[in-house]
């Protein structure tokens, strides 16, 4: 059985415990790249897609190895970078046609492919479809549970928005290392049910 929101939200807290104000600088350099080069469709899929997969990626080592949170670490992305631009367009373009059809479909499909990056990291042979599909597979039946993790957040992200938007550089790590908590009870699940 899945842990509670409640428990992903306090292992995230206790991953980030010590760590909070080197998270916040990865997350407002991540925010301040982002937002220079995410004007264009090719700043995204070249630059946007790879400083996320890095924020995922050292967020979710400080939760399951307890590795401080390092600003290089952000830029991990690109040292794999012909191998995850293509699994990052495959996801653009699919969220985008979806979102085409209506825009709750392509915001299911995100909560399929949300776990792409962590699998692309745990399965360093693994690309393109093959991830996304493995994604899929994995939050079947669970993207309910992400969304209403997510939907937690609502009440810390208000509160951000009273602090001109200082607070989300706080809020994020804490939520994407909550997502790196549900990645890891969602994978323990499937390792007991083989």
């Amino acid at each position: 059985m899945l842990k509670q929101n409640s428990e992903l939200r306090a292992e995230a807290r206790n991953a980030l415990d010590g760590q909070w104000l080197m998270a916040a600088a990865a997350t407002l350099i991540y925010f301040i790249i982002a937002g220079a080069v995410s004007q264009t469709f090719v700043g995204i899929i070249l630059v946007v897609f790879h400083l996320d997969y890095g924020l995922t990626v050292m967020l979710w080592n400080r939760l399951k190895e307890g590795k401080p949170v390092s600003i290089d670490a952000l830029f991990d992305g690109f040292r794999e970078y012909g191998r995850l631009l293509g699994t990052f367009a495959l996801m653009f373009v699919y969220i985008l046609l979806w979102t085409l059809l209506l825009v709750i479909p392509g915001i299911i499909k995100s909560y399929s492919y949300s776990m792409t990056y962590f699998i692309l990291k745990d399965n360093p042979g693994l690309e393109g479809d093959a991830a996304i599909e493995k994604s899929m597979a994995m939050m079947h039946g669970h993207k309910t549970k992400l969304f209403l993790l997510d939907l937690s957040f609502i009440g810390w992200a208000i509160l951000c928005l009273f602090t001109c938007g200082i607070g989300f550089l706080f809020l994020t790590p804490y939520m994407y290392t909550a997502h790196a908590a549900f990645y890891e009870d969602l994978k323990a699940q499937a390792n007991e049910q083989r």
